[in-house]
């Protein structure tokens, strides 16, 4: 603990972790303005049932009171995500950016127990994240839920499922930053790539799946669940969507990548010359 208490307070030292809190409020905010908006040409019939087929299967399902619960009460999660991807990379190239890796690895020698205290670290920024934007979900999304003329679904079961889903795609996430920020060890570099990456670059991804699945075969858009946003996204579905793998593998998806990460991290580290 004391390990991880260390790593948090040197993120604290830095500005970049008020600066990404900054920076949060009015993407999520903007997030809000963005569910009420679908949420709303949900419910009265404006997002069309055009395509035929799965395409109008799965309208028809997000249509539902519950899963526009869930989406609702999950509000932030994209934008919330990649801030903890980046401050959770950052726990690592700070290091380098300030000089301190060598100090570090030489005050704990066992470079293993500074990637576990470094992502432990990052699983409680996770946390802290996804504990603000919840908090905010459960304020707002009730008020929204009645302005939709929709009951406010906490009492069930899907609702309080998604939210804890919603953590734990935070917590692998943050797993996921720190491992990425072992490979780019350059902290301007791992921030622009990681964020073109996560935005542009998933949204590449899934228009190219989407044209494969249209033109070449309907079953390609079903891999689409290997990108990792994609998958966070599944987990967090109130029922089993038309057309779409079931929210457990979205779930599998992204433990992958988060074990991937942290273990191939605290290889490189053990084995990489940190001066």
């Amino acid at each position: 603990m004391r390990l991880v208490s260390a790593e948090l307070f040197k993120l604290r030292t830095t500005s970049i972790w008020w600066i990404m809190g900054i920076i949060l409020i009015p993407l999520y905010a903007a997030s809000v303005g963005f569910n009420w908006l679908s949420s709303y040409a949900l419910t009265s019939g404006q997002a069309g049932n055009g395509g035929g087929g799965t395409r109008e299967a799965q309208v028809q399902a997000v249509s539902q009171p519950i899963n526009i619960a869930t989406n609702m009460y999950t509000t932030g999660q994209y934008m919330g995500v990649l801030i903890v991807l980046l401050l959770c990379a950052i726990i690592v190239t700070s290091e380098f950016f300030h000089l301190t890796a060598t100090t570090t690895f030489l005050v704990t020698p066992r470079r293993e127990a500074v990637i576990l205290a470094k992502l432990g670290a990052g699983m409680i920024v996770g946390l802290a994240v996804w504990a603000l934007t919840t908090v905010l979900n459960l304020i707002l999304v009730p008020i929204i839920m009645d302005a939709l003329n929709l009951p406010v679904q906490l009492g069930e079961p899907a609702v309080w499922r998604a939210i804890g889903l919603n953590l734990l795609a935070f917590m692998l996430w943050a797993v996921l930053g720190v491992g990425l920020g072992v490979l780019i060890r350059s902290q301007l570099a791992a921030t622009l790539i990681l964020a073109i990456v996560y935005t542009v670059g998933a949204a590449v991804v899934g228009i190219i799946f989407t044209l494969l699945s249209q033109n070449v075969a309907e079953w390609i858009g079903k891999l689409q669940v290997l990108v990792p946003t994609t998958a966070s996204e599944l987990m967090l579905s109130g029922t089993e969507l038309p057309g779409n793998p079931p929210r457990w593998v979205g779930a599998v998806v992204l433990i992958g990548y988060a074990a991937v990460a942290g273990v191939v991290g605290t290889l490189i580290t053990k084995r990489r010359d940190i001066s």
